[in-house]
């Protein structure tokens, strides 16, 4: 069974590391989450709240990570998903979180991200020339970059209303790339 890893950490977004992690499994695809360690997590959930100007933040469902980054083989892996919320703010500065997203754009892999998840890409280095969608307050980030504010093996969102299109797309490229038996 071919296999995806999600790459996360504490206060990731619960729904943009639990969306695509059932929808995965329901394809017939094992999937396995890394993080910085391999503990239990603590997701968030973002809201938008009338009268703020961005999100909020409450506390959300914990998870486990099956493995730390430093432990993960990406040559054992078809695609990678990058969920937002906050994590990606501190993975991005994790040499094996940069190393793991450099090995799946530099080969062609299929690359899923969401939301705050560009900043781990950005960090990587792998974003110059692409087209990507992130949350709509990274626009600077992903132009620093060198990407237009998709392509290819590589589908990007802005946030979790989007994740029905995020995920038909994704699984269209997967299923092409990386077909379940």
């Amino acid at each position: 069974m071919p296999k995806v890893l999600i790459v996360t950490g504490d206060a990731a977004e619960v729904l943009e590391v639990m969306y695509p992690y059932q929808r995965l499994l329901e394809e017939g695809y094992e999937v396995d989450i890394a993080a910085p360690s391999k503990k239990k997590l603590q997701f968030v959930v973002h809201d938008f709240v009338e009268g703020f100007d961005t999100f909020t933040e409450k506390l959300g469902h914990t998870w486990p990570a099956d493995l730390a980054f430093a432990d993960v083989d990406p040559a054992d892996y078809v695609a990678v998903v990058v969920p937002g919320g906050r994590a990606p703010e501190y993975i991005r500065n994790d040499e094996d979180c940069q190393r793991i997203l450099r090995h799946f754009m530099g080969e062609q892999k299929p690359v899923a991200h969401i939301c705050h998840g560009a900043l781990a890409l950005v960090t990587a280095g792998v974003l110059d020339g692409r087209r990507s969608a992130a949350y709509p307050a990274l626009a600077p980030d992903v132009r620093q970059a060198g990407a237009d504010f998709v392509d290819g093996v590589m589908v990007s969102a802005r946030a979790w209303p989007d994740h029905p299109a995020w995920m038909r797309e994704f699984m269209s490229v997967l299923r092409a790339k990386a077909p379940v038996a």
